[in-house]
């Protein structure tokens, strides 16, 4: 099977080269990247985070007493993904629905800062997805999570708007958290597809087949061996994959697998990369992070294949940070 090389194994030409040199090879200006507009629609979340000193077991369960010392707020779900993409320097759209409450307008200041255009649907009767992680000693101790399923009109009025921003974007990315904003995601998929847009889908659940004849999805492990069961081998992979990928239409499927690397399963085989990270330090948000870079160099006119090792790298960048991170033009191309 067709391998990208891993870090310290490149391709020589003239002399060796460095994986600086193979980065640079696959650049793309940032002046055109900054003319490329990815439409994100999808499941928005507060990430809210509280950290604290643990210096103590509590006398009444056996559990940690966190003393809370500072407090941060930062885009969650498809706003990170949205996030990911303006820090890249490329144009982000997002579509979504949130509650009206103090979560939500919290969400909307954050974005405001951001570059992001935003599209709200409010559902007065939603409580907005808020994940509230607490940290102590560099360690994240507990999430509690808060959220409730949009109403089928609201969702209704965000297809309307759907087909009304899609045509002024070059990618389209559905980011599903399965929290009820993509219930009508087949037909916008259909709408997108009918005029030529890329479409990209960070998927959730056991049911694949409402994401039928997208251009690629990019599942995690877990969220693959769910939809095709356990595999022997890379054999046994390959082979579910395209059954997978043939079924649903797919132009690719991109699994994600954390330290083994990327692979991507298309008409042409399979292309894998290795794990790049120099230091796992928090893995929250890194799946955004890659399909955000995937989604803006696409938009870009980069084929998904010369992509692939870029979203890869941007994987790997953005686990070294605490955090929904992002990673810049800069740090990606240096």
């Amino acid at each position: 099977m067709p391998r990208l090389p891993g870090v310290g194994q490149l391709p020589c030409q003239a002399g060796r080269r460095t994986l600086t040199d193979h980065f640079h090879s696959m650049n793309i200006s940032k002046e055109k990247l900054s003319k490329a507009r990815v439409l994100v629609v999808g499941d928005v979340m507060l990430d809210r985070y509280w950290y604290g000193a643990v210096d103590r077991i509590s006398p009444e369960a056996p559990v940690p007493v966190v003393r809370i010392t500072r407090e941060e707020e930062r885009n969650g779900g498809a706003a990170n993904v949205a996030y990911n993409i303006v820090t890249l320097g490329a144009q982000s759209s997002l579509l979504t629905v949130v509650g009206e409450d103090e979560a939500s307008h919290k969400l909307e200041a954050l974005v405001a800062g951001t570059g992001i255009q935003t599209y709200f649907g409010r559902d007065p009767d939603l409580k907005t997805t808020v994940k509230l992680r607490v940290i102590g000693r560099q360690q994240q101790l507990l999430r509690v999570d808060f959220e409730n399923t949009p109403k089928t009109e609201i969702l209704a009025s965000q297809s309307a708007a759907f087909a009304t921003l899609m045509p002024e974007h070059d990618a389209v990315l559905f980011s599903d958290y399965g929290k009820g904003g993509l219930a009508h995601v087949s037909d916008m998929i259909e709408k997108a597809r009918a005029v030529g847009k890329p479409i990209l889908i960070d998927p959730k659940g056991s049911d694949f087949s409402r994401y039928k004849n997208a251009n690629v999805i990019t599942p995690n492990r877990l969220e693959l061996q769910q939809v095709i069961g356990p595999w022997l081998n890379e054999s046994d992979l390959q082979n579910k994959c395209q059954n997978l990928r043939e079924q649903l239409g797919l132009t690719a499927v991109l699994l994600t697998r954390s330290e083994e690397g990327m692979t991507l399963f298309d008409s042409q085989g399979q292309l894998h990369v290795n794990a790049q990270a120099r230091e796992v330090f928090d893995v929250t948000g890194a799946g955004d992070t890659v399909i955000a870079t995937m989604a803006a160099l696409v938009a870009a006119g980069m084929s998904m294949r010369k992509a692939l090792p870029l979203a890869n790298r941007a994987g790997g960048l953005v686990v070294g940070k605490f955090g929904t991170a992002t990673v810049s033009y800069e740090e990606l191309f240096e």
